[in-house]
């Protein structure tokens, strides 16, 4: 379901992007090529001057949410994964090539490349540089406790672009279907 917001303003979504018809996008988002927004997926930039873009062959998946408050941007690098069930408060950048886990909380930072944002992690107030690794359930609030991350391994590294991959082949199938319709 798509909205517009109190200021008039309606998303913005390629035609390769992937919608489930459960998700909602309201107001100032620009979703961009080969995305995939799964089923119950929140998607808002309602409050005045908020704004959401994310960037081509990302997925959000199911019951992600993302919201900006009042002036405030959130920006999603391509090629990265939004777990199900995390949540992305603005102001937030997120760089490329990046996933959030399942449950994870990330508000009012920097996300630099290729970071891995694990499981019912929270992530707040912090820049996080490329290339590094927040553990399951850790609690980031404080830039000294960025100076303690884990580099990302080729492990880690295989997994996250299998979940891209996986995601893409969903954005291709569901399209395929669309045209037997």
């Amino acid at each position: 379901m798509i909205f517009q917001n109190p200021q008039k303003q309606q998303p913005q979504i390629s035609n390769t992007a992937c919608i489930s018809e459960t998700a909602i996008i309201v107001g100032d988002v620009k979703i961009g090529d080969n995305v995939y927004v799964a089923h119950n997926a929140v998607i808002r930039a309602d409050e005045p001057g908020s704004s959401i873009v994310i960037e081509e062959n990302c997925n959000v998946q199911d019951n992600v949410i993302i919201h900006g408050l009042t002036d405030s941007k959130v920006s999603i690098g391509n090629n990265t994964s939004l777990a199900h069930g995390c949540i992305i408060h603005g102001p937030c950048v997120i760089g490329k090539g990046c996933f959030v886990g399942f449950g994870a909380v990330v508000f009012d930072c920097k996300i630099g490349d290729d970071v891995l944002i694990l499981h019912n992690a929270t992530v707040r107030k912090v820049n996080v540089p490329g290339g590094k690794v927040v553990p399951d359930g850790a609690t980031v609030t404080e830039q000294d406790k960025v100076l303690q991350l884990g580099d990302l391994t080729n492990e880690l590294a295989e997994f996250k672009s299998s979940v891209i991959r996986a995601n893409l082949g969903l954005v291709n199938g569901y399209k395929e279907l669309e045209t037997e319709v």
